[in-house]
């Protein structure tokens, strides 16, 4: 039977006074005064009421009854003598002729106080989720999540984007992480696979005759957690546009997301079209980054040809890369932070000098640059009170590392970062291929649908890594939000781009069957993207961690601790998809 109420627990004012009226709501807490007067906190979905009890009989019953409990209130509404204007309710309060339990709360200690479960244990939350989200600041994140959806949706709607679901169980298919695999009960031996993207269907659809298409997609990837990506699962705004270029993807997303960001953002700036764009190379030279954050005006310079050679061991026959920080006034403790947080989250150290007021180098590796101290000085144009941070390496590692060093420099220096915008930028033109780190041999370096620049005269004449791909990533203050491209729709030219990493025609076919066969019946240009919709909502709501705008998140380890998966099954179950477990795997574990 569905409880009937008159209010919800955030609406009653001082026009109410003296009306009867039905609350229902969980017991947050009651502040006894003597055994015939208390005050009572009602919540529910929309907020809180004050319910006043002035009976002993009231009292009693309440006596027994657990904090968390949902109650029935039936009672008059009067004003409040002392009232609270932080309250929408705070001018009134409802003193009750009748209360029922509608649900007991049946153990009397709770794993946290509600109010405070933020500052719970994280697998103590996620196992007793249900209870962190009746925390309204907990809660509230969850209702901006499915209004910024919400919103999503009806931009992409008015923008004349269709939204088409696609499956979610289909075949294996290489998006650079692990699958998840379901095994078929009808086909014994074989499996589906959960989508790491909707990419191959998106891109038949266009060969389909769709125009704009879109959905907020489910992604499955078999990957471990970090701050900024669940394991398991996540969403994105899945876009694709036929007969349409790179700039096509970027005025819908430069005329969808800045709007989303000010609107809900903590933040009520956002960048303005166009974006920024930078070429990959110059990213990587300039911020250290394919991600780099632009809130910090602080860049990399390269002192190689100046310090490789300077006597300091680290330096020799390595890449150094500096950054040049004006009127650093930070002491040697916070210095020395920021070196080891730097080491620590790259895996290489960081050294440093600065030019003091007088005009001399010191502090740090300032001994090994004495001779040299005009040249340093006139090569980096520095002034004094300059702090030069340096990394030493191979390119990319020193890249990386200085990299880094920036975000933590920009971080510890409030002159050179403007905290309180969204600031986007597009990253354009790609490497097609590079080297793996593990094999040592030609890979793609991001999709492998992408469009090479030059097409098939670029992937005949060029050396493959000097080739560039029509493939773009979308940045926001850091954060990589996705990756996109025009897509290859040519398969002469897709068969060719394989060719180059040792793929052939054969291989193709076996592996893209359907839209390989899809584009020989003659497909348009098509490009696309798909920003993270998790992502997206935790830089909106300024939130670090991407659990606390996830329902039902997983912990670190990939475990959902409140249902208790993954978790075994019955034989029968294995026995219906022709699964046998090995025992040495059951006694590893």
């Amino acid at each position: 039977m569905m409880q009937a109420r008159t209010y919800t627990c955030d609406e009653l004012r001082s026009e109410n006074i003296g009306e009867k009226v039905t609350l229902v709501g969980w017991y947050e807490n009651l502040r006894k005064v003597s055994k015939n007067l208390g005050f009572l906190i009602l919540r529910d979905f929309y907020g809180t009421t004050q319910i006043v009890i002035e009976t002993e009989e009231i009292m009693q019953m309440l006596d027994g009854v657990n904090n968390e409990s949902t109650l029935s209130v039936e009672g008059i509404v009067r004003e409040r003598s002392n009232k609270n204007t932080n309250l929408p309710t705070g001018d009134v309060e409802v003193v009750p002729e009748k209360i029922v339990v509608l649900g007991r709360c049946r153990y009397n200690a709770l794993p946290f106080e509600i109010n405070r479960s933020t500052e719970a244990d994280e697998n103590i939350r996620l196992k007793y989720r249900y209870l962190d989200l009746r925390n309204p600041q907990v809660k509230n994140k969850i209702v901006l999540r499915s209004r910024i959806v919400a919103e999503l949706r009806q931009r992409m709607t008015d923008l004349g984007f269709l939204e088409i679901t696609t499956p979610i169980l289909t075949c294996s298919s290489p998006e650079g992480a692990r699958d998840y695999l379901v095994p078929s009960r009808v086909h014994p031996g074989k499996f589906y696979a959960l989508p790491q993207a909707p990419q191959q269907f998106k891109q038949i659809l266009m060969a389909s005759g769709f125009d704009r298409y879109f959905q907020i997609a489910p992604c499955f990837r078999d990957e471990d957690a970090r701050a900024d990506r669940s394991p398991g699962e996540f969403y994105q705004l899945d876009m694709e546009m036929a007969f349409a270029s790179q700039e096509d993807v970027f005025s819908i997303i430069e005329e969808v997301l800045p709007a989303v960001f000010e609107k809900y953002g903590v933040y009520k700036a956002a960048s303005k079209a166009p974006f920024t764009r930078i070429p990959y190379q110059e990213a990587m030279e300039r911020y250290g980054s394919d991600k780099p954050d632009l809130r910090i005006d602080l860049t990399v310079q390269d002192a190689t040809d100046c310090l490789a050679d300077c006597g300091f061991e680290p330096f020799k026959g390595n890449v150094v890369k500096a950054i040049v920080v004006d009127k650093f006034t930070a002491t040697r403790k916070i210095i020395d932070k920021i070196c080891n947080d730097v080491e620590v989250q790259s895996g290489s150290k960081v050294y440093w000098f600065k030019l003091d007021e007088n005009g001399e180098l010191v502090g740090g590796i300032s001994k090994f640059l004495t001779e040299r101290k005009d040249r340093v000085v006139e090569t980096l144009g520095l002034k004094p009170g300059d702090f030069v941070g340096l990394t030493a390496g191979k390119k990319g590692k020193a890249q990386k590392t200085a990299g880094v060093l920036r975000n933590m420099l920009g971080a510890n220096c409030e002159a050179h970062m403007k905290k309180d915008c969204y600031e986007f930028c597009w990253i354009v033109d790609f490497p097609m291929y590079e080297i793996g780190e593990e094999s040592g041999e030609l890979e793609f370096c991001h999709n492998p649908f992408s469009m090479p620049q030059g097409g098939m005269d670029a992937l005949n004449n060029q050396d493959p890594l000097d080739i560039l791909a029509y493939q773009y990533d979308l940045v926001c203050n850091g954060v990589e939000l996705s990756s996109g491209a025009v897509r290859n729709h040519d398969p002469e030219i897709m068969v060719k781009a394989f060719e180059l990493i040792g793929l052939g025609e054969e291989d193709v076919k076996a592996k893209f069957p359907a839209m390989y066969n899809a584009f020989c019946y003659g497909a348009p240009p098509h490009a696309g993207i798909a920003p993270g919709v998790d992502r997206m909502i935790m830089l909106i709501t300024g939130e670090e961690s991407i659990k606390e705008i996830i329902p039902f998140p997983m912990n670190k380890n990939a475990m959902d601790v409140m249902m208790n998966a993954p978790a075994a099954v019955e034989q029968k179950q294995l026995d219906d998809v022709h699964i046998k477990i090995k025992e040495e795997d059951l006694q590893e574990k």
